[in-house]
């Protein structure tokens, strides 16, 4: 029998999830929510850009299209912020209904977030379901990878992850979260107002953290932009040189006053090598680079769309990727 999934959220990333559920054996789309009066009244499968129809219209309302699709799960791909997506998530439960999202915050929730989190995982135990939120990054590349690897150590000192990216391939919200085509003024006021960003770091770092059992002093997340120094294009943005091309961000954790996990990411038009690498300083040391990256649009899909069959499984309660078994390719 197919899991029925409920599509909350039809951005970029929420259609291509959408896209591999369509395609996937073993699922069945049943519902499609989204605001954008350009998406309210259409087949889901015209407006995730699918050559076929799918009979089920986009709504605009959360509680009548969960009455009316009566899904298994409902996949969140609204915002990257935990106290936007809370009332979503809220809503989601009281219907009894589990959830995987792509909110970075719900990732492994730090800080303010940890007291939403708190009531999110309370609220799925009495409704009793399970709540995941994941992605590429946070969720995948720069925690989970990383905390997967260093099961064959018998020590571990430190750990360096680094991800860079040719950001002329990524959808056009996540060049422009970058700050790409931006003055370095502009750059700086939208770094000051959160506007520009790469989410997650943080929730990264912690993750790695307390799967070491390392209790750290501080996390540190700052940024800087990358210059562009000849003019470069995208499908979407041309940016000359001398303006911004993207952002240099580094997350920390210290432990003692060392820093002993260390998140560095380069996202930019035109960098000329994309790749993902982690390096353990331990017994045994590790080192592992994946040339051309993992690319996280269609990853941060893939895995979402993995992830179903596991949060339906799961106990009740807020899980992270440290608290499932570890995905896989779900064929049906």
């Amino acid at each position: 029998m197919s899991i029925r999934v409920l599509h909350f959220g039809l951005g970029p990333i929420g259609c291509g999830v959408a896209r591999q559920a369509a395609n996937r054996s073993g699922l069945k789309i049943v519902g499609g929510v989204d605001v954008a009066p350009d998406k309210t009244g259409r087949d889901i499968g015209e407006v995730i850009g699918l050559n076929r129809t799918l009979h089920v219209a986009v709504s605009p309302d959360l509680s009548s299209a969960l009455r009316a699709a009566r899904p298994d799960v409902a996949v969140l791909c609204t915002s990257s912020s935990l106290a936007r997506v809370l009332p979503q998530i809220e809503a989601v439960l009281a219907s009894g209904i589990p959830i995987v999202s792509t909110t970075e915050e719900l990732a492994y929730p730090v800080g303010d977030n940890i007291q939403l989190a708190q009531r999110i995982d309370e609220a799925a135990k009495a409704n009793g379901v399970a709540v995941l939120g994941t992605g590429v990054n946070p969720g995948f590349v720069m925690d989970a990878l990383p905390i997967m690897l260093t099961g064959v150590c018998e020590r571990v000192d430190r750990i360096k992850v680094e991800r860079v990216q040719d950001a002329r391939i990524r959808r056009l919200p996540f060049q422009q979260k970058i700050g790409a085509g931006l003055t370095a003024d502009e750059f700086a006021e939208r770094v000051a107002n959160g506007s520009v960003r790469h989410v997650g770091l943080a929730e990264s770092v912690s993750m790695i953290a307390d799967a070491m059992n390392w209790k750290l002093d501080r996390i540190t997340d700052e940024l800087a932009p990358k210059i562009a120094e000849e003019d470069v294009a995208s499908e979407w943005l041309s940016v000359r040189a001398g303006r911004v091309c993207g952002l240099v961000q580094d997350g920390i954790g210290f432990r003692d006053g060392e820093p002993i996990i260390t998140l560095h990411m380069e996202a930019y038009l035109g960098a000329p090598e994309s790749f993902d690498a982690v390096r353990v300083h331990g017994s045994p040391p590790l080192a592992m680079k994946l040339a051309g990256g993992v690319q996280g649009d269609v990853a941060t899909a893939s895995i979402v769309v993995n992830s179903l069959p596991k949060v339906l499984a799961a106990s009740p309660g807020l899980h992270t990727m440290r608290s499932l078994p570890l995905p896989s390719f779900f064929g049906g």
